[in-house]
């Protein structure tokens, strides 16, 4: 009876391969990472969340782990950080969990994997329908909203093997770049607790870098997909537009902005996410076709004499915080210890008209999203000001405004053409400040210059949503007084998702402290 939940998931773990007539687990050999021989020697359950999402997948497919023993390990993870940081929301009961992770196991000893992510306990953005599990964008008006089916990313990665643990916690509506909301509260930077996450997927961002999770999921229109993986050292990626389907969809043809995509610890397993999460459908018209297993291949890539093109903050058009422009620019030699040379870049279309561009395409698509909610009174109540604004603002454009604004467009993702032609990527920073205080809703100022609404502090990552441009998040370090995490985007060419990637994975290998760089929430407690 004294029995830990970790010896009961053992015992079941021998009972289960033995109803199934499989043989004991193969015995590890000397190429197993360190992590996995102490779990196979009976070590504790921190090594199986320290371990990288590829490598979790190898183990479990090898039979060196089980899905039950990995749901533990995690759940065990969760109860000791999420209270403290709240990450993940609408959680599942656990034992219902063990039983889904058995059921796995039944599978993998009849040699029945489901796919790269058999076995992982996932928490999916709670902007993203999962069927059973409330889905709240963070707002009371969906307080009690149960999905009756899954979105088509969501039920690409339950194909892939996925078990669903809840979802990971969004500001309202998703919008702005700091996760909190009326229904779930606000979730706390994975590096320094009482600063903000970063947002919409800040959660995602923060369950990933605490090892609540193996890989994490997210969506992006404002940066949602680079600011919190770079405000938590972890890596993130929005897609070229069409790489991650979004269905179902209302508007399949104006709404274009926001996408899916994946988020990870390294870029292996970020792309072992994307592989999943990829190829076009039917029902999406602008949907990217390609055999989206070629981002789960080796990465390996040799970048000499390739060229980066470094946009830093616009030629002093956008106010940084002090120490943002150091901290990336120093990040920079990375890219030429492995053999590239980086410039001074600029881009044709001036700062100011991209912003005007971006924010008058926003209040028309985020305006048209929530409309709904706003024509009903007692549902307008429970909306805060950032989304009534934004619906405000998209009724009192004209067509003639959203005409002018999509030539701006137009014109953003010429300038990047054009920029295209000198260098193979463009690196800017993934935010204008380090992460604030929760308490702050969002910077007001930056450098002494004030901000006009609630996401013009983030200005840096919309030129790569208006052109529709695969952009990598990646860590860029500690700076600033405190030495708060900032991150860099790496813009690719129109589809090169895969060459962000590889170029990525190389400036990785360069940047060692990355790994290195716990959090320390993770130093104790045996972490």
């Amino acid at each position: 009876m004294g029995d830990t939940i970790l010896d009961r998931v053992t015992m079941d773990r021998r009972t289960v391969l033995a109803r199934a007539g499989a043989a004991a687990p193969v015995a590890l050999t000397a190429a197993a990472t360190p992590a996995l021989a102490k779990v196979a020697a009976g070590g504790a359950s921190n090594d199986i969340v320290m371990m990288n999402a590829t490598d979790l997948s190898a183990a479990i497919h090898r039979k060196e782990v089980s899905s039950r023993e990995v749901m533990a390990a995690h759940l065990a993870q969760i109860d000791r950080l999420n209270p403290r940081f709240n990450a993940i929301v609408s959680r599942v009961d656990g034992d219902a969990l063990l039983r889904q992770a058995a059921a796995m196991d039944e599978d993998a000893a009849a040699g029945r994997f489901h796919g790269p992510l058999h076995g992982f306990p996932h928490a999916v953005k709670d902007t993203a329908p999962v069927k059973g599990i409330a889905s709240t964008q963070g707002s009371p008006i969906l307080r009690n909203n149960i999905p009756a089916a899954d979105s088509l990313v969501v039920n690409r990665m339950r194909k892939a093997g996925a078990v669903f643990i809840g979802k990971t916690n969004v500001p309202e509506f998703a919008l702005g770049s700091h996760s909190y909301n009326p229904v779930f509260g606000i979730t706390h930077n994975a590096y320094a607790h009482g600063r903000t996450a970063g947002g919409s997927t800040g959660g995602g961002a923060v369950a990933l870098a605490l090892r609540m999770v193996p890989v994490a999921d997210g969506s992006d229109f404002g940066g949602s997909l680079r600011n919190p993986p770079g405000w938590n050292n972890v890596f993130g990626l929005r897609p070229s537009f069409g790489r991650v389907p979004s269905v179902p969809n209302s508007d399949m043809f104006w709404q274009n902005f926001a996408t899916s995509g994946p988020l990870g610890r390294t870029i292996a397993d970020l792309a072992m996410l994307l592989s999943v999460q990829a190829g076009e459908d039917a029902r999406a018209p602008f949907s990217l076709g390609g055999d989206p297993a070629v981002f789960a291949r080796a990465l390996d890539r040799d970048w000499k004499g390739g060229k980066i093109g470094w946009l830093g903050d616009l030629g002093g058009a956008l106010p940084m915080e002090a120490g943002v422009m150091d901290t990336c620019t120093r990040a920079l030699r990375a890219f030429e210890a492995i053999g590239m040379q980086v410039d001074e870049a600029t881009l044709a279309e001036p700062a100011d008209a991209m912003w005007r561009t971006a924010a008058t395409l926003r209040h028309w698509s985020v305006g048209a999203d929530l409309q709904a909610f706003y024509d009903d009174p007692a549902k307008r109540a429970l909306m805060k000001p950032e989304a009534i604004w934004e619906v405000e603002g998209g009724m009192n454009l004209t067509g003639p405004q959203l005409a002018a604004a999509s030539a701006g467009r137009t014109r953003i993702y010429q300038a990047f053409e054009a920029a295209f032609q000198q260098f193979d990527f463009l690196v800017l920073p993934t935010a204008q400040v380090f992460p604030f205080d929760v308490a702050t809703h969002w910077p007001t100022e930056i450098a002494g210059k004030p901000m006009d609404s609630y996401h013009r502090w983030m200005e840096v990552t919309l030129p790569a949503t208006m052109a529709g441009l695969p952009a990598l998040a990646v860590p860029a370090g500690f700076g600033g007084a405190r030495k708060l995490p900032i991150g860099l985007q790496i813009i690719g060419r129109r589809h090169a998702d895969l060459a962000v990637l590889q170029v990525g994975h190389a400036y990785e290998k360069a940047s060692p402290w990355i790994a290195a760089s716990l959090p320390s929430a993770l130093k104790s407690r045996g972490r």
